[in-house]
């Protein structure tokens, strides 16, 4: 098994796609990369305690290669807004992947050398790949968010078709 941590924007979105992949074990959503210790979602949501929302997936690297994983993850969301995803603005949703070995941050970066090479979107990558220092899981209320509100306006109107895209795109590597 191993571990990374991403984030794309709003971690209830990145969690219910990536929680659908062959070789995704378990996932938890939660705060890295800013200066808070134990924060809360309303001081990451401030966007003054400097962490990105994030998703900490635990894989099996034989069934998801780490690179597929990141491809899959790239694709889905938009790695080319600063600082934001959709009407999600802040620091706090920033596209970002934090890595736990100097072989992850390789893949990273070669992943995103690969991804603007193809020139899939017209403004360059501006994805951060930052060494994960420590990673703090969200609230309870956070874990598997669309799974139990899929019915919510929020879950209908900007997650449901980030599943339908990921259903279309990589039916292959669904569960």
């Amino acid at each position: 098994m191993e571990t990374i941590t991403l984030g794309g924007g709003c971690f209830w979105c990145i969690e219910a796609i990536l929680q659908r992949l062959k070789g995704v074990e378990e996932l938890t959503s939660g705060y890295a990369g800013g200066e808070t210790k134990n924060p809360t979602y309303e001081q990451v949501c401030s966007g003054t305690s400097g962490h990105a929302e994030v998703v900490q997936i635990h894989f099996d690297p034989t069934v998801v290669p780490l690179h597929d994983l990141l491809v899959i993850f790239m694709t889905l969301h938009d790695p080319t807004t600063l600082n934001r995803q959709g009407n999600d603005v802040g620091t706090q949703y920033r596209s970002s992947i934090f890595y736990s070995t100097p072989e992850q941050k390789e893949i990273a970066q070669k992943v995103i050398e690969e991804m603007s090479d193809q020139g899939i979107w017209e403004d360059p990558i501006v994805t951060t790949i930052e060494a994960l220092a420590e990673f703090y899981p969200a609230e309870d209320y956070h874990q598997r968010y669309f799974e139990r509100n899929e019915s919510m306006a929020y879950c209908q109107f900007i997650i449901q078709p980030k599943v339908l895209k990921l259903r279309k795109e990589f039916q292959s590597r669904l569960k």
